[in-house]
């Protein structure tokens, strides 16, 4: 777009993705930028799909880094990873309860579950809120994670430490953020619709579902 009323127009970016990353990514546009610091505030929930590869370790934990060491992975089943991913998510409840600072006996705590609002509601380490295995067939498996305060490198290490639980190694093949908060993949727009029209007609589309999740947890 160009003209003397888009001179000053301000965009600003949500959580951020890695150049190895893919996926949502939240853009504010003008008067969407303060709304993207709300939302921020809010501290709310990022689901991702990451896909894992047995048999290698590397620098980095992606399957394009420095390889450091290849193992065997035959004696790997879906129950034993299965097994490994219930127990980073039951740490990891631990976790979210000890950052949210909730007495879990009131009756705040029990509406605040209700509602799905029981979560980290100031800056605290990366926590799991939810982890489970999509797909299995050795040496590839794929995760959802449900995750606050992440990086796209702390996914790939948590695929690195599961390798090594499971007396192998393994490295991540891909990391996809199918959900940011209220955006899902479907309202985002491709690259072939970056255009005025587009934008405004996906800014009307979230307009709603942003005003009711930062009037139910602000």
């Amino acid at each position: 777009v160009r003209g003397p009323r888009f001179r000053r127009l301000k965009i600003g970016a949500g959580h951020r993705l890695d150049v190895k990353a893919s996926g949502v990514f939240v853009l504010g546009i003008g008067h969407g930028n303060k709304l993207l610091t709300d939302l921020y505030n809010c501290h709310l929930t990022k689901v991702y799909t990451v896909k894992g590869l047995f048999g290698k370790a590397t620098d980095d934990f992606s399957d394009t880094g420095k390889l450091i060491e290849k193992t065997t992975f035959d004696h790997i089943t879906r129950e034993k990873l299965e097994r490994i991913v219930a127990v980073i998510q039951g740490t990891n409840h631990k976790a979210l309860l000890m950052y949210s600072n909730i007495d879990m006996k009131t009756q705040e705590a029990y509406e605040l579950a209700v509602k799905g609002l029981i979560r980290p509601m100031e800056k605290s380490p990366p926590v799991i809120t939810a982890i489970r295995c999509l797909q299995f067939e050795l040496p590839e498996f794929q995760l959802e994670i449900h995750c606050l305060h992440e990086t796209q490198q702390y996914l790939r290490k948590i695929v690195h430490e599961i390798g090594l639980e499971l007396k192998s190694s393994a490295v991540c093949t891909q990391v996809r953020r199918t959900r940011d908060g209220v955006f899902t993949l479907d309202d985002a727009l491709p690259r072939t619709q970056w255009d005025l029209r587009s934008i405004q007609g996906a800014i009307r589309n979230c307009r709603l579902k942003v005003e009711t999740e930062l009037e139910k947890t602000l």
